[in-house]
């Protein structure tokens, strides 16, 4: 009689997965995270709003899930989402979550703070994210599509990353992104650029090793700032008026530092 062929490959275990994500407590931890920071345990749980007591046990189970990593630095362990893959599930979860009613002054401002300019793992999102890409395009800097989700016509889903259209950077766009201090290996003019389909304004926003890189100059320019909520970001004045001048000024964008 044959046996039955092994295979080590099964089923995945979603539910299983899903359970680690179930716990109010552990899904703020992994929020608190998507930003690509590394945090010790003391500053994770005040940035989640998880007890003290308690935050070890959650990142026991998060770490056994394979969801985030720990280094050790001197006497600290810091974690970090374990990819970005992890954010990519949290954002998809946020677009299908049900909505929690706002109760508090604070609710709301957190909320109005993520739609405002958040980051996409270590990407710029949210209404600033969607204004930077559309300006991109406005200046024919990016071409391919016109930054807009469109349902009924597009196989892309929110809240994921994008397919539908293939963006690329032009070479006058490749030409100001280099100007402006952004590594020449990262502006090739021929292989489609990645962006995400934002689930705050339905709209699409750069990702990838590019919008990583726009993303880490505008820190680097002290044009945007965290917020204090987590994964909130704040346009500074400087910044304000340096996006504003980015496309339509080239020749004012200030020197690498």
């Amino acid at each position: 009689m044959s046996s039955m062929p092994h295979d080590p490959q099964g089923e995945p275990d979603i539910a299983r997965l899903a359970s680690a994500f179930a716990d109010p407590r552990r899904a703020r931890v992994l929020i608190a995270l998507a930003d690509g920071r590394a945090l010790p345990a003391g500053r994770l749980a005040e940035e989640a709003g998880v007890a003290a007591s308690t935050i070890s046990n959650h990142l026991s189970l998060l770490l056994e899930h394979k969801l985030v990593t720990a280094d050790q630095q001197g006497r600290h362990r810091y974690y970090r989402l374990a990819s970005g893959e992890v954010e990519g599930v949290l954002e998809a979860l946020a677009a299908l979550a049900p909505r929690t009613p706002i109760t508090s002054l604070r609710e709301h401002t957190r909320a109005a703070a993520l739609r405002t300019a958040r980051t996409c793992y270590h990407h710029l999102a949210g209404r600033a994210g969607v204004d930077l890409f559309g300006q991109l395009l406005g200046a024919g800097w990016v071409t391919g599509g016109d930054g807009l989700h469109h349902p009924a016509s597009s196989s892309d889903r929110l809240s994921a990353p994008g397919r539908g259209t293939d963006y690329l950077l032009t070479s006058a766009g490749a030409a100001a992104l280099a100007d402006w201090g952004i590594a020449p290996h990262l502006l090739c003019t021929t292989a489609p650029l990645r962006y995400c389909v934002d689930w705050t304004e339905q709209a699409h926003h750069l990702s990838g090793p590019l919008g990583s890189a726009i993303t880490t100059r505008l820190f680097a320019l002290d044009w945007i700032v965290r917020g204090t909520t987590p994964r909130s970001i704040r346009i500074t004045p400087r910044g304000r008026d340096g996006l504003s001048a980015l496309t339509t000024r080239p020749d004012t964008a200030p020197a690498t530092p």
